[in-house]
């Protein structure tokens, strides 16, 4: 059997998201957080949700894996939690002050890795770029037809 020329295009790809999720964690990390922090942050501060369970659906995870994260925000004073005085089952999520800072501290730190992946690459280039990752989601999702 011979061996491929280059290097299957999926294989490629799964190593280069694995790569860029490894510097991305590390470029949070060295700002004092990490991506669920990071997630949790920036969905909070683009808009108020109604309940925690909005909020976990916004992010595509599971409620009690939203509640972990939120628990540990809340015991480092990044956000707080109160009861809906309607509904006692529902909590209302909000930023602190801290929370709002560490927010910032975040979108430098992902600003500036977004900065260190542009390097090199131009607005034309950029733009191909997200149309061929656009099509190879597509092309293995139901999100829309492949391009002929």
């Amino acid at each position: 059997m011979t061996r491929p020329r280059e290097e299957p295009i999926g294989l490629l790809v799964t190593g280069t998201a694995k790569a860029l999720s490894r510097a991305f964690d590390e470029a949070l990390a060295n700002a004092g957080g990490s991506l669920p922090t990071w997630l949790v942050l920036v969905s909070l501060k683009r808009r108020a949700w109604g309940t925690q369970g909005e909020l976990a659906q916004a992010l595509g995870i599971e409620g009690p894996t939203l509640s972990h994260h939120l628990d540990r925000l809340e015991r480092a004073g990044l956000v707080t939690r109160t009861r809906d005085p309607d509904n006692r089952r529902v909590q209302r999520v909000e930023l602190t002050e801290a929370g709002k800072a560490a927010f910032q501290r975040l979108r430098r730190a992902a600003s500036g890795f977004d900065q260190r992946l542009r390097f090199g690459l131009g607005e034309d280039e950029l733009h191909r770029l997200r149309g061929l990752l656009a099509q190879l989601r597509a092309n293995v999702t139901d999100e829309s037809e492949p391009a002929t």
